[in-house]
């Protein structure tokens, strides 16, 4: 359970060190803090943030997945969100292939709520969802997007300024009253042990299919490739700290100056591997219809940085909700017809197989 009293995260696993961002010092505008986070958004494109303000929140959040997770099996398939690439709501454990092999599948359940479906309640937008969401939506569920909502726009406006974009430019591209596929995300993991452990991550290798994601987690078992590097390294959880990162749409609007690296997710290392891992995110992702380009028009500082990448394609020709549908639809090993599914389900990774 979400409270339970949970052993250490081991000393004596590879861990890669993240720079810590105070929210309070870029909120107000603090230049180093505010240089600090540029140099980690443009390098491993991971940080901790610390002093959120949204503890009570999280707390709450995960008293809402459990009591999810404890709906029979049967109750919780009926919001299960099936094969056509639609993000919102319940999914199941082994539904999910972790590689191109297809060999292996997620060990992990997790529910999504609709940031558009949280904000209109009670009125539907998109889905309808379990009845232990419903209790929650208005008191728990909102004031956790809303609060998530205004991290990211402090942290969008420093990148407007950083990127020479004029204010307010990626603001309007994440505009909370417009639809989208923004979504809150508690999910649980079972242990798994031995041989089954060792093989296969509990979710895949990936970039992020948004803009920013905001994580909070009790246990260990993320991952993150650093550029240059070909070894997994966990990220260190530590108490009261966000990990968030750069997703897919924010590198692409940059011209790939914001950074969207690849993780995955494991079982806990050492003894927190006997534990049922949960975490909680927020994925902050573009209105639904804005088309995942480089914003080469509005910025020059942009423009120049697309011209040194020659080989690299930022005009992806697609839309938010297509980019999201297509990564989501093509890792449901039912969609599956072979290595070519997984190659579909990728996002802007690196796509050398010693990475995946």
């Amino acid at each position: 359970m979400p409270g339970t009293t949970l052993p250490p995260f081991p000393d004596d696993v590879r861990t890669h060190p993240l720079l810590i961002i105070d929210y309070d010092l870029i909120k107000a505008g603090d230049t180093e803090e505010v240089n600090r986070l540029w140099k980690a958004a443009t390098t491993l494109g991971f940080w901790y943030l610390k002093n959120h303000g949204v503890d009570q929140e999280v707390s709450d959040m995960f008293d809402m997945g459990a009591e999810t997770m404890a709906l029979s099996l049967e109750e919780r398939m009926k919001f299960e969100r099936g094969d056509n690439g639609q993000s919102f709501g319940y999914k199941r454990l082994g539904v999910q292939a972790t590689d191109a092999s297809g060999k292996f599948v997620d060990n992990i359940e997790f529910i999504n709520i609709s940031k558009d479906d949280a904000l209109a309640y009670p009125q539907i937008v998109h889905i309808t969802y379990p009845s232990t969401v419903n209790a929650r939506m208005e008191n728990t569920i909102a004031p956790f997007v809303r609060k998530a909502l205004d991290m990211t726009y402090v942290v969008l406006k420093i990148f407007d300024d950083k990127l020479g974009l004029p204010e307010g430019t990626l603001e309007s591209l994440h505009a909370m009253e417009d639809l989208s596929g923004c979504e809150a995300r508690c999910t649980r993991s079972l242990p798994r042990q031995g041989k089954a452990a060792a093989e296969s991550p509990s979710l895949g290798p990936h970039t992020d299919f948004g803009s920013l994601s905001f994580l909070h987690n009790r246990l260990g078992g993320l991952q993150v490739m650093p550029p240059g590097h070909d070894e997994w390294s966990y990220v260190r959880p530590i108490p009261g700290h966000a990990i968030c990162n750069i997703a897919d749409a924010l590198s692409l609007f940059s011209g790939g100056i914001l950074q969207s690296n690849i993780h995955r997710v494991v079982p806990p290392p050492g003894a927190q591997a006997e534990y049922e891992r949960w975490s909680l995110v927020f994925f902050t992702r573009p209105t639904s219809s804005k088309v995942l380009r480089a914003l080469v028009e509005s910025s020059p500082i942009i423009a120049e940085a697309v011209k040194k990448q020659p080989g690299r394609n930022f005009e992806t020709g697609c839309t938010a909700a297509e980019w999201l549908a297509r990564r989501v639809r093509n890792r449901r090993i039912n969609n599956r017809t072979g290595p070519e599914s997984w190659a579909a389900s990728r996002g802007t990774e690196h796509t050398d197989s010693s990475r995946l």
